[in-house]
């Protein structure tokens, strides 16, 4: 699995996780999706995310967008 791949795969983990979260556990929740959304869209016109940065510390393969 190349780093996008794992970068794409653990946002929508993320919000899926936190639609979970939000209906069973709290409606405060819902800032997660919000944090989520808004770093996807920040990392899709600066290319920088957190996320890739970490995964690449596992020694995740690089991919083309990260």
């Amino acid at each position: 699995m190349t780093l996008d791949r794992s970068v794409l795969a653990f946002a929508g983990f993320m919000v899926l996780l936190s639609v979970v979260l939000t209906v069973w556990v709290s409606p405060y929740f819902v800032w997660l999706t919000v944090f989520v959304g808004a770093n996807m869209l920040q990392s899709a016109f600066t290319g920088f995310c957190p996320a890739a940065i970490f995964f690449r510390k596992l020694g995740i393969r690089p991919g083309t967008a990260f």
